[in-house]
């Protein structure tokens, strides 16, 4: 199991992410137009580093949803290899089965 304090600091992320996305895609849709002036150029710039750091996408680590392991993460099902076999082994997860030939 992961610290507790790495897993509401991870969540505490995903909530800023959601909470200036919006403000964020306006932005960098201003940073990226080709038809921009240079002073709104730099002025949307300088609103962007202004944001919370922890408010960018890439600040957001992929954790397992049961045990909250940062590594090892099989995204298709949001759970760590080691919860991913446990539950697969005892037929919890539909569709997925023990390979033998």
């Amino acid at each position: 199991m992961a610290k507790i304090s790495a897993i509401h600091r991870n969540k505490r992320r995903q909530h800023l992410v959601a909470k200036f996305a919006a403000k964020r895609a306006e932005l960098k849709k201003i940073l990226s137009d080709p038809n921009t002036t240079d002073e709104e150029f730099y002025v949307a710039q300088r609103k962007l580093t202004r944001l919370p750091r922890n408010s960018s996408k890439v600040r957001v680590r992929n954790r397992c949803n049961i045990t909250g392991r940062p590594r090892a993460y099989m995204g298709r099902f949001g759970l760590s290899r080691i919860t991913f076999r446990e539950l697969a082994l005892a037929g919890r997860i539909p569709g997925v089965t023990k390979s033998s030939w």
